[in-house]
């Protein structure tokens, strides 16, 4: 085996811990990392470096993609897989950025009469199941500024990835020994029912009504509650806290 080969392929398994500068300058940029445990940090720091050796930035639309914010995604993205670990976040290589919000173009097959409709969409972040993760730049920096208002684009995008490990998403992720699956199944899906004859009825409702357009926007929109706002979803819902607790750990957000 060519030795630079074998240089290239240690590296990109084993990739060197982030630089002190950069880490401390993201950890100050980023109230959520900065508030793990020293336990914590250092492993996030460790899957920071492995993301940003194995994934790949695009600049579109006239974003600016510095060296520091493909660091502040990438700390994001990794929050999620802290229990996980690295292989949670295969499948997938390419961060698409714009600077703002993006349109999109959405066809829908109606199985009933074989009509297919299109649509236009506006979105802050989109996940394709093995394909890129889609991101707005805006409102990366938003959740950056406001880590605490229950909402974070890159930890809800990451969510639809490790929902998608095994298969089209469904609100129920790769689920570690520890978790019945039936369990998560049964929680979950009494949650969304509840919250889904909230916002029909035009009731308010504690997480975001989004969360009841499917079982799979469900699972992302309350793991952004966990990671932001987890005191809010206990209120919200007890039981599902505790199983998102178990799965990601216990937020930072306290």
């Amino acid at each position: 085996m060519p030795a630079a080969w074998w240089r290239r392929l240690r590296a990109y398994l084993t990739p060197p811990p982030l630089a002190d500068e950069p880490w401390r300058h993201a950890l100050d940029a980023c109230l959520l990392a900065q508030r793990l445990d020293s336990h914590r940090q250092r492993e996030l720091r460790r899957l920071v470096s492995v993301f940003l050796a194995r994934k790949r930035f695009h600049a579109l639309a006239g974003a600016e993609l510095s060296d520091e914010i493909r660091t502040l995604i990438a700390m994001q993205a990794c929050l999620p897989v802290l229990k996980q670990g690295p292989g949670a976040l295969k499948g997938w290589r390419d961060i698409l950025v714009y600077p703002g919000e993006f349109k999109v173009k959405r066809s829908h097959h109606d199985d009933r009469t074989g009509v297919v409709t299109e649509s236009d969409g506006v979105l802050i972040g989109e996940a394709w199941e093995h394909g890129p993760l889609v991101l707005s730049l805006a409102d990366v920096q938003l959740d950056l500024a406001q880590p605490w208002d229950g909402f974070n684009v890159v930890i809800h995008e990451i969510a639809h990835k490790l929902d998608m490990l095994d298969g089209p998403p469904d609100g129920v992720p790769v689920l570690p020994p520890h978790i019945p699956r039936r369990q998560w199944i049964v929680a979950f899906q009494r949650a969304f029912d509840l919250l889904s004859n909230d916002v029909a009825r035009g009731r308010d409702t504690l997480i975001d009504p989004y969360a009841s357009e499917s079982a799979d926007e469900f699972f992302a929109v309350v793991s952004e509650l966990h990671w932001s706002q987890p005191g809010v979803l206990r209120r919200a819902d007890a039981a599902v806290a505790d199983l998102l607790q178990a799965y990601y750990g216990v937020s930072p957000a306290g």
